[in-house]
């Protein structure tokens, strides 16, 4: 007790000073969370994929479709326990800044593949009798301000026209991590509408989502899948949902790059400043340390004041700073609506920004505690900060 005293009486003794030390930690620790959390969010679709289902794709590209047709031939393959396809529908709500995922997918079969949404049995059962009904996340929903019995006007781009889509259901995510900002709709109707105003390009699928028994078998299931379709007018690539994820995710890999650099150098910077404020109340305090020496103190006594003082300002501004970026999270996830479709500091994260502050906190006090501790009593009382 004696000790934290002596800590918080010197700590702030230069009020101001200290007091702008904080708030420059807790700016750093503050930007350095938010900044992992932009990169935690990137992978967030990747993170909450599942062991236990493929994704079949054109070979070519996404953007071309595979036939119906190889749903059968899919079922068939040893190691596959189900099968479900969905397309990207790709509509507009009222303007183009209104983007959220909006999937068409064969909803008898797709549900069971995706046991982290969470529907009510009475909705699910009221969005299945209902071809021209949508399911929506609680995220999406909440952000609109759409209820049950809303119907959702949708502007074509990929399948043309004005679409009137009635809510039938709202999903949760079993977890924080499942993404509740998507809307699904019924492939069944949209292929119907689709073949009504251009016979010839109905019963295609974007992808086809596989369901397979055990997940190390995933490498040999998708090895036989696209054998069997190899050299065909349209060759698979079959991978795991999360490799698929990443896919996506590897489009802006530099951008990730440069945020976790930029997240780096924030704290290095602070660094930098706190060993500067450090270094300056050690040398306006030469004479105290020395005194303390001429008095019997060991020199361990004036490195664990120095360091004592540099962890207690680092840990208060550490602290700070976690506080502060859990609601300036929160603001910047409404900011940027459902372009992060999960968007939260993981504990990991506050973790993470509480060690950067004491690791600042101890590096920044390195030097001057060092040097402190091998002043010369005479030389130190000579001293004139």
């Amino acid at each position: 007790m004696f000790l934290l005293r002596l800590l918080l009486k010197n700590a702030f003794r230069h009020r101001l000073r200290t007091l702008l030390t904080i708030v420059g930690l807790m700016v750093a620790v503050c930007a350095f969370g938010l900044l992992r959390t932009i990169v935690d969010a990137w992978y967030a679709g990747a993170n909450a994929s599942s062991s236990t289902r493929l994704i079949t794709r054109s070979a070519t590209s996404l953007t071309v479709p595979l036939p119906l047709a190889y749903a059968e031939r899919l079922r068939a393959v040893d190691g596959v326990d189900a099968v479900s396809w969905s397309n990207w529908f790709g509509g507009v709500y009222i303007t183009e800044r209104n983007f959220f995922p909006q999937f068409a997918v064969d909803a008898a079969s797709y549900l069971p593949l995706y046991p982290e949404f969470v529907v009510s049995d009475a909705e699910r059962s009221a969005w299945l009798r209902d071809r021209r009904s949508v399911l929506v996340g609680r995220k999406l929903a909440a952000k609109y301000g759409w209820k049950l019995g809303d119907t959702v006007p949708l502007r074509g781009t990929i399948y043309s026209g004005t679409w009137n889509f009635p809510i039938r259901g709202i999903y949760e995510g079993a977890d924080p991590g499942v993404d509740e900002n998507q809307m699904l709709m019924h492939w069944g109707y949209i292929n119907e509408i689709q073949r009504q105003r251009y016979p010839g390009r109905g019963d295609s699928v974007g992808v086809f989502v596989l369901g397979i028994r055990d997940p190390n078998d995933a490498a040999l299931v998708s090895q036989r899948i696209d054998a069997m379709f190899r050299n065909s007018i349209a060759e698979t690539l079959t991978e795991t949902e999360k490799a698929f994820q990443l896919g996506f995710v590897s489009m802006s890999e530099a951008i990730l790059v440069a945020l976790q650099a930029v997240s780096l150098i924030v704290i290095v910077i602070i660094m930098a400043v706190m060993a500067n404020t450090m270094a300056m109340t050690a040398r306006e305090r030469m004479a105290e340390y020395a005194t303390l020496k001429a008095l019997g103190f060991p020199p361990e006594f004036v490195v664990k004041l120095l360091f004592g003082e540099s962890l207690l300002i680092a840990a208060i501004g550490g602290v700070a700073g976690v506080l502060v970026t859990l609601p300036l999270a929160s603001v910047f996830a409404n900011a940027v609506g459902t372009l992060f479709p999960v968007f939260r500091v993981a504990p990991e994260t506050m973790a993470l920004q509480l060690l950067a502050a004491l690791a600042v906190g101890a590096i920044a006090a390195a030097w001057p505690a060092w040097r402190s501790s091998r002043i010369d009593i005479v030389d130190g009382l000579r001293h004139v900060g």
